[in-house]
C-alpha cells in the first residue's frame, strides 16, 4: 500500500483496538467495522473509518493520477485536537481554524445589522425633530 494511507491505516487500527466494541464485547476489529457495530464504535474511529475509504478511494481515483493522494500525517490532526483549532483532511486550510473560538452559549448574542440601522435612523429622526 502506498504510503499516502499508512498513517491513517495505523491510526483507525489503534482506535478499533481501544474501542468498547473490541475490548470489552470482544469482537474482532473487522466485525466492528461492518453494520450493526459499525454505529457503536465511537465518532473519531467512525471519521477514521471515512477517511481511510476516501483515501483508499483515491489511489486509484484517475482525476489524482498525476498528484496522488495527499499525504496525511495523523500526528498533525492529534496536535490540532489538542490546540482546539480546526483541521481538514483533504482540502488546505480549514474553514474554521481562527474563528471566534469556544463558546458556552451564554455570550450575548451579536446585535442584528437591521436594528442597527433601525437605531441609527430613529436618532437620526430624532436629531431633526430637535433642531425644528
Amino acid at each position: 500500500m502506498p504510503s499516502s494511507c499508512k498513517e491513517l491505516r495505523q491510526a483507525l487500527a489503534e482506535c478499533l483496538q481501544e474501542s468498547e466494541c473490541v475490548m470489552v464485547q470482544r469482537n474482532s476489529a473487522a466485525d466492528c467495522l461492518r453494520q450493526p457495530l459499525v454505529d457503536t464504535l465511537p465518532l473519531k474511529c467512525q471519521q477514521l473509518k471515512k477517511g481511510f475509504g476516501e483515501c483508499r478511494r483515491g489511489l486509484v481515483d484517475m482525476r489524482k493520477r498525476f498528484r496522488g493522494n495527499q499525504p496525511v500525517a495523523y500526528r498533525q490532526i492529534e496536535k490540532t485536537e489538542a490546540t482546539g483549532e480546526g483541521y481538514q483532511m483533504y482540502a488546505g486550510k480549514s474553514a474554521f481554524a481562527g474563528s471566534r473560538g469556544e463558546t458556552d452559549g451564554n455570550q450575548k448574542a451579536p446585535e442584528d445589522w437591521r436594528e442597527a440601522e433601525n437605531q441609527k435612523y430613529r436618532e437620526m429622526l430624532e436629531a431633526a425633530g430637535k433642531k425644528s
